[in-house]
């Protein structure tokens, strides 16, 4: 029996809009029935591209009773404005990876859920790419024995192309530059593939010669709540890469993608490289992987569908957003503090703290 695919808005028609719009299109699952933006040349051009209608304001898209969830790809600090608006009209929110641009925003849109009854989604597509995970299935069999140690990059070359017009440039809009905006992908994953973060130290510099006010290097290490110990790398100003290897006491595996297919998922497996190296063999022995065919967004948005369809959160949670968000803001906090290690804990009850002291304040 053929089920109709879940109807949905979409909020903010810039280049990320496009890329998940050509994920739905494939989709049995989902299909995008409105779209809007404040730019009405967006409008314009968005519908031409994709034959969606727009709608002339986010009031008219919300009150269209056939959508059931919202798409929002709009900048990181408009997601908590738009997302509430949304969550008022009692439609399900899917948002773009960060979950905002503040933890205290995080926490306030995850709160969303139980005073509206709607779900929410974040898009942390990157944990859904094949070869992440394949390493998770290996690891849950046992086959790398215990895991010990995780480390991982995400690096590009933003900061060589950054000019004052670019919000990326600014502290406020892109905190610790690629620390929030590139290593959170990494942050999510080591989450979803080694359990509880509990303390992070961190380091961040400033190299580009653009002048921006952000910095552009960045390496965190972390501990898990187990024991293992983990690191993230993540330079701003280098060709891109995206890499994760994980170390167990009976074997490695290694995951490394071509970042010049990252807008187009779909033809990752043809140039991406797995390999697992088991107990004592060198390289030389490792086992190359087949990676199969995936697709990040299409995968992400249709977890979406089937939150919008049944009401219950799936994988890509507003908790899960938040505690990758929580790493960026310890981070931050260690870098200031020279490097010592801050606990994931402490930025999350202190952030909850403060947020129910301006709540009492508002009362």
């Amino acid at each position: 029996m053929s089920v109709s695919p879940v109807k949905v808005g979409i909020v903010g028609l810039g280049r990320w809009a496009k890329v998940l719009t050509r994920a739905v299109v494939k989709s049995n699952q989902i299909k995008i029935v409105s779209a809007y933006s404040r730019s009405e040349e967006k409008r314009r051009a968005f519908q031409q591209e994709f034959g969606i209608p727009s709608a002339p304001d986010l009031k008219a898209l919300l009150a269209n009773p056939e959508i059931k969830g919202v798409v929002l790809t709009v900048p990181n600090e408009q997601h908590l404005p738009v997302a509430e608006e949304v969550a008022r009209a009692k439609k399900h929110i899917y948002t773009e990876k960060p979950i905002a641009n503040t933890l205290e925003d995080g926490l306030k849109i995850a709160a969303l859920e139980q005073a509206h009854g709607i779900t929410v989604t974040v898009g942390h597509s990157a944990r859904l790419m094949a070869g992440i995970r394949n390493i998770k299935t290996v690891i849950d069999a046992g086959e790398l024995g215990r895991v010990a140690f995780i480390e991982a990059n995400f690096s590009n070359e933003r900061a060589l192309e950054l000019t004052p017009k670019a919000w990326r440039w600014y502290k406020d809009k892109a905190p610790g530059g690629p620390l929030s905006q590139l290593a959170i992908h990494q942050f999510d994953i080591l989450h979803y593939l080694g359990g509880e973060i509990a303390e992070v130290s961190s380091m961040a510099s400033k190299l580009s010669p653009v002048g921006a006010e952000v910095d552009d290097q960045s390496m965190t290490l972390m501990r898990f709540a187990d024991g293992k110990v983990g690191y993230v790398g993540s330079c701003w100003t280098s060709p891109g890469i995206f890499a994760v290897r994980v170390f167990g006491s009976k074997g490695l595996m290694h995951y490394e993608i071509d970042f010049g297919n990252w807008d187009t998922p779909e033809k990752l497996h043809q140039t991406s490289t797995l390999y697992i190296q088991r107990g004592k063999d060198g390289y030389a022995k490792r086992e190359e992987l087949k990676i199969p065919e995936s697709d990040m967004f299409r995968a992400e948005l249709e977890m979406f569908a089937d939150t919008v369809a049944t009401g219950r959160p799936g994988e890509l949670t507003a908790d899960n957003g938040n505690v990758a968000l929580a790493v960026v803001y310890a981070a931050l906090r260690s870098i200031d503090q020279k490097g010592q290690y801050v606990r994931l804990a402490d930025i999350l009850s202190e952030t909850r703290a403060k947020l129910g002291k301006k709540s009492r304040h508002a009362a």
